[in-house]
Parts: structure tokens; sequence; C-alpha cells
């Protein structure tokens, strides 16, 4: 037992659950009318989930919501973050790059390079979604040194994108792996596990299932071939990018800021 007690408060307007303990303190409240809970107790969110259900529906079930502070807003996160400090850390003093550059030898730090600028020229084209009633974050941590490089939301659902640049190339991309120059690259399926993992971190952040789908976007490429048969991935070049403010998944307005809020909280995606 968590020893909480819920109570109903309606003045001026709003409809609330309050969330309180024992001995009267007060540990969340939730807004009825927009599903919003705000936790003033971040340790007692499962209590308080646990708490609230007998009072919720399934169309009700609301999104743990707290105030950020500027350091857990992901929010503020540019396209391409993470590469950016990886570049940093690997890029040589003067006189090594310019001995690398005399030499004709490419530095570590130059694949990176290509990645962000990669990341940041998807995630521009993300940006212009906005408008459409979509929400973009960028560059999400998860556990193990690793990040999302863009999760979308918004009407046609939700999308976890990988992006890959690989100038110049062909790229043939088959139902769990990818070939570019006669090499073999994971990328399908590492993005059908990103989307898995971000599935599971919202859905437990919001307290209704998520689903998280997962996308490849290819930069620079000179062509791109995708088998018929893999349907669960999608898969497309920057300049297709469009495509998103077509789809239509029955996503209100108030769905998508609710799964907004809590993916750009970093403490959803700390155990992910």
């Amino acid at each position: 037992m968590s020893g909480l007690q819920v109570s109903a408060w309606k003045r001026y307007g709003h409809d609330r659950l309050y969330v309180n303990q024992s001995d009267g303190k007060k540990v969340a409240w939730l807004d009825r009318s927009t599903g919003y809970l705000t936790l003033l107790v971040e340790e007692q969110r499962d209590a308080v989930l646990g708490v609230l259900a007998p009072y919720l529906t399934a169309s009700s079930s609301p999104v743990a919501h707290k105030a950020l502070l500027p350091e857990n807003d992901l929010a503020g996160n540019r396209p391409g973050d993470a590469l950016q400090m990886k570049v940093d850390e690997l890029t040589p003093g003067f006189w090594r790059w310019a001995l690398a550059r005399l030499s004709g030898r490419r530095l570590e730090a130059d694949s990176w390079r290509a990645g962000l600028a990669g990341e940041r020229r998807v995630g521009a084209e993300l940006e212009r979604l906005v408008r459409r009633g979509w929400r973009v974050l960028h560059s999400i941590p998860l556990a193990g040194d690793v990040d999302i490089d863009h999760v979308l939301i918004g009407p046609g659902g939700a999308f976890c994108i990988n992006t890959k640049c690989h100038r110049g190339a062909r790229v043939w991309v088959g139902d769990d792996s990818v070939r570019i120059g006669g090499q073999s690259y994971p990328y399908v399926r590492k993005s059908r596990a990103e989307a898995k993992r971000a599935s599971a971190a919202l859905t437990r952040a919001c307290g209704f299932r998520v689903e998280v789908q997962p996308a490849l976007a290819f930069v620079a490429v000179a062509e791109l071939k995708v088998v018929p048969s893999l349907r669960d991935v999608r898969v497309l070049q920057e300049r297709d990018i469009t495509v998103f403010k077509h789809l239509k998944a029955d996503w209100r307005p108030d769905k998508i800021e609710l799964v907004y809020s809590a993916a750009r909280d970093r403490h959803t995606w700390v155990h992910s």
C-alpha cells in the first residue's frame, strides 16, 4: 500500500484530482481536462499512477509531467549535438591536422563530422513540419552512451529517425541490413531496436501505449534502392521528409502534446 489518498477538486473552471500523503503533504495533481499530471515528488511516480488508475479510462490516461529544469528539457537540443561533442573530442591540434591534410590521410573526426552534417540537414527538414502540427526533438540521450538522432511526433504518430550520411554512394536496403560499396551495415535492425526502446520509454512515461515507428533517412546518396518486402521501417532521403506532413493516424493535438511533453523530459529516457 502506498498510503496515498486522492481527492477531487472543482473550482474556477478547473477539474483536478489531488494526490496527497496521509499527513496531507501534496504529491501530485492531475488536470482531468488536459490529462497533465504534475508530479511534485518524482520518486512517487509509479505509486501516483497506481492510485489514480481507478479514476481513469484508457482514453484519459495521464502523462506524468513536471516542470522541467533547463538541463532536463531536451527541446533545446540541436540536431547533431551528440555528434558535435564527439567531433570536438577527436579533432586534433592544428599541426596534426595540417600534417594529415598534407599526407591525404583522413582523420577519425572526419567521419563523425560527415554524420554531423547529415543530422543537421535532416533536422532542418524535420523542423519544417512544425507548422503542420508536428513536434521534433533531436539528439535524445539513451542509457549506454548512445542517442536517438531525431524523434518526430505528430498527426501521423511517433517516429524514431536514424540519419545516415554516405555522400555519393549507391545504397541498397534489405529486410535486415544495408549494403553500400560491397559492405554490409546493420542499420535496419538497429532502427527497429531503437524504435522499440523509444516505444517502451514513452509508454512507461505516458501511462498508455505509445507505438514508435522506425525510419532511416539517407543524406547525399547517389542512389537508394529498397526491397519491396521491407514495410516496418520507413526508408527515405532527406528531400523526401516532407511526406510526413501527409500522414494521418488520428493523433489529436492533445495526444501529440502529451507524448511530446514526456519525450522532452530527460528522465523519460534515462533507463531506456
